[in-house]
C-alpha cells in the first residue's frame, strides 16, 4: 500500500511540474522579409564634407530589401551615416539577428545595433538617437558604446589609459559622457570571417543587457541609464536602430521575443 501511494505521489509531482512549466514566448520578426514599412529612416547630410553627389543619396538608396543566397535581407549600403529605426519600442526582450558584411567599403566595415534608443535623431554623432550600442564594427563585434545621452556600469579590467575590457567578476566602472570612457571592449573575439553570417543575441531585462556573439557571451551592461536634467535616470526600453556607417552590410533576420529572466548560462 505504501509503494502504491508513493507512486501516486511521484506521478502527481511530475504532472504538477509539467503543468506549471511556462511555454516559451513566440518570436516576432521585426524584419518581415518583404519591405521596411515598419521602420523609419534618417540620413545625416551635415557632419561630413560630402561631395555634391553624396547629397543626392536617398534613404532608400541606403536601406533596401534584396535577396542574399536565396533569402530576403536588409541591405545597408554604408555610403554615408544614417539610421534605420523601428517605429516600435521594446522592453524585456531577447533579440536575435543574423548579418554579414558585403564587398563595398567606403571608410571601414562599421555599423552598430543600437537599443533602448529614444528621442530625436541626432544626439548620437549627428545621425542617431541616443541609445546603447552593441558594436558590429568588424574586429570589435560585441563592444559596448554609449551613443548620445546614455550611461551604464560594466565590470572591466583596465588595459591602458583608454582601454577597458569586460571581465565577468571585475569591478564595475561607469561609462558615459561624463565618465572616463564611453566604450568597453568585449572579453573575447568570436566574430566569423568577412563574408560569413554572424548571429548576435541581445538580452535586455530591466536595467541589464547582455551581448552574445555566435553563442558566446562577450559583455554585460548593468544599471542602464540616461542623462536627464542633470541626473542619471533609468533607461530600460526603447527602439532598435541599425547604422549605415562606412561599409555594406546585410541583415537576413531580426526577431524578438519577450523574456522574464536572462538564462543563467548566458550570464
Amino acid at each position: 500500500m505504501k509503494s502504491f501511494s508513493l507512486r501516486l505521489l511521484v506521478i502527481s509531482i511530475l504532472f504538477g511540474s509539467i503543468s506549471c512549466e511556462q511555454p516559451k514566448t513566440e518570436w516576432t520578426r521585426i524584419f518581415n522579409g518583404k519591405n521596411l514599412d515598419n521602420w523609419e529612416m534618417f540620413v545625416d547630410y551635415s557632419t561630413r564634407n560630402l561631395e555634391d553627389s553624396a547629397k543626392t543619396i536617398s534613404p532608400e538608396d541606403l536601406f533596401s530589401v534584396v535577396e542574399q543566397e536565396g533569402t530576403p535581407a536588409i541591405r545597408i549600403s554604408g555610403e554615408i551615416n544614417a539610421s534605420l529605426a523601428t517605429r516600435e519600442s521594446f522592453k524585456n526582450y531577447h533579440l536575435q539577428m543574423e548579418f554579414k558584411w558585403g564587398d563595398k567599403v567606403y571608410t571601414k566595415r562599421n555599423s552598430g545595433l543600437l537599443y533602448h534608443s529614444y528621442g530625436p535623431f541626432g544626439p548620437g554623432l549627428g545621425a542617431w538617437m541616443s541609445g546603447h550600442e552593441l558594436q558590429l564594427w568588424t574586429g570589435n563585434l560585441g563592444d559596448s558604446y554609449r551613443m548620445g545621452e546614455t550611461w551604464c556600469e560594466i565590470p572591466v579590467t583596465q588595459k591602458d589609459s583608454t582601454t577597458f575590457v569586460y571581465v565577468k567578476d571585475g569591478d564595475r566602472m561607469a561609462f558615459g559622457n561624463d565618465e572616463v570612457s564611453k566604450i568597453a571592449r568585449k572579453i573575447t573575439d568570436n566574430e566569423k570571417p568577412i563574408g560569413e553570417w554572424n548571429t548576435v543575441d541581445l538580452y535586455c531585462l530591466d536595467d541589464v543587457s547582455v551581448h552574445v556573439v555566435n553563442g558566446k557571451t562577450v559583455l554585460v551592461n548593468y544599471k542602464s541609464g540616461k542623462y536627464e536634467n542633470g541626473n542619471i535616470e533609468p533607461l530600460t526600453a526603447g527602439k532598435i536602430q541599425f547604422q549605415s556607417e562606412g561599409g555594406e552590410l546585410y541583415i537576413r533576420s531580426v526577431k524578438v521575443r519577450d523574456i522574464t529572466e536572462i538564462p543563467a548560462q548566458v550570464l
